[in-house]
């Protein structure tokens, strides 16, 4: 792919919000094997980024002006300390692009976004729950495997 043609920006207006809530219909089609009959997930969609819009940004991956990738970052902040500056942190997550863009550079170009966000605000750290699949490509991001996270899964 070659670079001019692959443009990375954050997510904005009504446009957007369709790319990425077909984005979204591609990726859950690609998991169960089968495109999912939901006539309501796009006024879902639009209800759960207009809920999330404070603290969620989204990135939108597109290739000769079509959308092949999408990624977002949730901001949270961390509850005040006596003596301590603000801070916050991310969560990556909903990393997704397109089969045939993979291995392009494409998901890459996403995280260097959203990492240039992140740095760019300061936030203390970005944290996300990769795949088996995915582990390998975080890494050479420069994430590394942290122990000091537990997790229960509740029902």
């Amino acid at each position: 792919m070659t670079e001019s043609a692959l443009i990375v920006r954050q997510a904005t207006g009504p446009a957007d919000t369709a790319a990425l809530s077909g984005l979204r219909r591609a990726w859950t089609a690609e998991q169960a094997g089968a495109a999912r009959v939901d006539p309501d997930f796009e006024a879902r969609f639009q209800d759960w980024l207009d809920r999330e819009g404070d603290r969620r940004v989204c990135w939108l991956a597109e290739h000769d002006g079509q959308p092949v990738g999408m990624v977002n970052l949730a901001v949270f902040e961390r509850m005040p300390r006596p003596g301590q500056p603000p801070s916050r942190w991310g969560y990556l997550g909903n990393a997704y692009v397109l089969p045939a863009h993979r291995d392009t550079g494409v998901g890459a170009a996403l995280v260097a976004a959203l990492l240039a966000y992140a740095r760019a605000e300061a936030l203390v750290r970005v944290v996300l729950s990769p795949s088996a699949r995915s582990v390998p490509f975080y890494e050479r991001a420069g994430f590394h495997r942290a122990d000091e996270l537990m997790l229960l899964t509740l029902d």
